[in-house]
């Protein structure tokens, strides 16, 4: 089968830009402030559709349920959402302070888990983020703190340059912050708790809604200044959970290099900047593919190209 790739969703965020324009060579629609592109979706209220090839058209959902044995291996299920949902975030203004709900209590809480990774395509000088409690900080302070608008004193905030990643796992309360070009790789779930908005309103004009409730039953309190994994030149290996392992390979400016895909995994190849031919497939840069379970390939990268590869989401190896 062949190597797929989906249309982008857009959609529009009070924090947005139109960085994706300027710094991806997207056509964004008029008048509008984009905050996400939506690379790979499958969600009942959101459907990639296949852009290109023999399959253009397609949606995720019918894709999956005609071919999942040639995409997904012979034992995967055509029922089952496809596990990954994949973004670019272009922040220009602080996000919300926000935590997902660990599996344990998600569901009571009529939520869903999620685990992500951000990684850092671009950033403006000072950009930073804001992950976790500072040391010291109790659940009593905290909400202290939240009842008297000043959660600022509790969270533990750190710069970060281009390169720059890190695992945001449910329960990890987290915000991201003004000046940021974000790849996420994101466990597939939209269950998102508002604890704090920093006093912001929405495009509507009015305050967003909060989940001080849901937020304060799903947060790690004993999560304390988690530092990101800093950009390093070659080959590293960014997250590796129970959801998903993503790595991350650079090539210098002194040469290229060849990467092979197994078959028996799926795999998603995000490319960030550079050359890169996936097979006889030139890559865009900025967009997601999907490698079939049954398909064999070899990434062959041209000097200075930067690109991750994230797989081992269906299953973790023996």
């Amino acid at each position: 089968m062949e190597i797929l790739t989906f249309k982008p969703i857009y959609m529009e965020r009070v924090w947005g830009g139109r960085d994706l324009e300027s710094k991806l060579g997207r056509v964004l629609p008029e008048g509008k402030v984009i905050g996400e592109s939506w690379e790979l979706v499958d969600r009942p209220e959101a459907q990639s559709v296949v852009e290109g090839g023999p399959h253009d058209g397609m949606p995720i959902a019918e894709l999956r349920k005609k071919y999942h044995r040639e995409l997904f291996g012979p034992d995967a299920d055509p029922q089952t959402w496809f596990p990954i949902l994949v973004k670019w975030l272009d922040c220009q203004e602080r996000l919300s302070l926000q935590v997902h709900p660990p599996a344990a209590i998600a569901p009571s809480l009529g939520g869903e888990p999620k685990t992500e990774t951000w990684y850092i395509a671009d950033c403006k000088a000072g950009a930073s983020l804001t992950v976790g409690l500072k040391k010291g900080v109790t659940r009593a302070a905290f909400e202290e703190a939240l009842a008297s608008n000043e959660l600022e004193k509790c969270v533990h905030a750190f710069g970060v340059a281009p390169g720059d990643s890190i695992l945001v796992e449910s329960g990890r309360l987290h915000a991201i912050n003004g000046g940021n070009l974000i790849l996420e790789i994101q466990q597939n779930s939209d269950t998102t708790y508002r604890v704090y908005d920093w006093g912001r309103v929405g495009l509507d004009g009015r305050p967003r809604e909060l989940h001080k409730d849901a937020s304060l039953k799903s947060i790690d309190f004993d999560d304390f200044e988690p530092e990101p994994l800093r950009g390093k030149s070659g080959d590293s290996i960014l997250a590796d959970c129970a959801e998903f392992r993503i790595r991350r390979f650079e090539r210098s400016a002194d040469g290229g290099g060849a990467v092979n895909l197994p078959e028996a995994d799926a795999q998603l190849v995000h490319l960030v900047r550079g050359e890169v031919f996936l097979d006889e497939t030139k890559l865009e840069p900025g967009r997601t593919y999907l490698v079939p379970y049954t398909r064999k390939c070899v990434l062959q990268s041209a000097p200075e190209a930067e690109f991750l590869v994230t797989d081992r989401f269906l299953s973790k190896p023996n």
